[in-house]
């Protein structure tokens, strides 16, 4: 498992439409499993499941993206899974942390 968790100044809506495209953009097999969105007052929620095949170890691996917006206030929270091999172990080739890469590269432009 891999995580990444930043919390910027921006637009709601901006930032969940620029991270669906640079997840989106990231690779043919990157695809947008399910979303959801909740808006209470003025908090906004996004929520959003992304999988993706790795051909380097023959797995799939999934992506879990949550972002809460409050005035101009944006968390964001990427957690990725999957993508490792072997019942107990769980060897991983870093699937997860490729995956949790995008979105830190996304929001921090590196």
């Amino acid at each position: 498992m891999a995580k990444y968790e930043k919390a910027i100044i921006g637009q709601f809506d901006e930032v969940v439409e620029r991270l669906d495209q640079d997840i989106s953009n990231s690779g043919i097999s990157m695809k947008l499993v399910d979303e959801t969105n909740y808006t209470l007052g003025d908090a906004k929620v996004a929520v959003r499941v992304y999988d993706k095949y790795f051909m380097r170890n023959g797995n799939r691996a999934s992506l879990s993206l949550t972002v809460v917006g409050h005035d101009q206030t944006v968390f964001v929270s990427a957690i990725g899974a999957g993508g490792g091999q072997g019942i107990f172990l769980n060897f991983s080739l870093g699937a997860e942390d490729d995956m949790v890469r995008i979105v830190r590269s996304s929001l921090e432009g590196s």
